[in-house]
């Protein structure tokens, strides 16, 4: 039976610069740091010489389940790895979408900070979260994040209850 996501992860090429990114563009806690080489780190990850170092991060305020944390951030430091071809098209690709309250002010803040973005945010004209608006951007490795400002009767549903 499922019980829930543990976390989601991305393998990045520094991990300084990468939660740097996290922490203090986006807003994440960093709540740990370790290296891993080990045995069982070489088993889980398929390479007898894995020597890794690991963030864990979360976002303030949100619940804790089953795992202490929301983001994983892996920096192999053996085996080195590159990075492949980095388009969202392709099959494999993946993006983690974060849910904001004030997307254009976001947008300018990480715009000036130098954050490379597919577009300015796009009303969203269709579907569940018409009325809200949304962007992709990418991190320091060019993984792709999303914004997604919902509309206000989905980002504070307790609101619309009360009217």
């Amino acid at each position: 039976m499922l019980h829930g996501v543990w976390h989601f992860s991305f393998t990045v090429s520094d991990l300084d610069k990468s939660v740097e990114f996290y922490t203090d563009q986006l807003g994440f806690e960093l709540i740990h740091t370790q290296e891993q080489s080990n045995e069982y780190t070489r088993r889980l990850v398929g390479y007898p010489d894995a020597h890794l170092r690991i963030a864990q991060l979360v976002v303030p305020g949100q619940p804790r389940g089953l795992s202490s944390h929301d983001l994983e951030l892996v920096q192999y430091l053996q085996p080195k790895g590159t990075r492949g071809e980095a388009e969202i098209r392709n099959p494999g690709a993946a993006h983690l979408a974060l849910t904001v309250d004030d997307i254009h002010d976001r947008y300018q803040t990480l715009t000036a900070a130098g954050v490379k973005f597919y577009s300015p945010p796009n009303d969203i004209t269709a579907g569940i979260n018409a009325g809200g608006f949304t962007c992709y951007f990418e991190d320091p490795d060019r993984i792709v994040l999303e914004m997604v400002q919902p509309p206000a009767h989905r980002l504070n549903p307790d609101e619309g209850a009360n009217q």
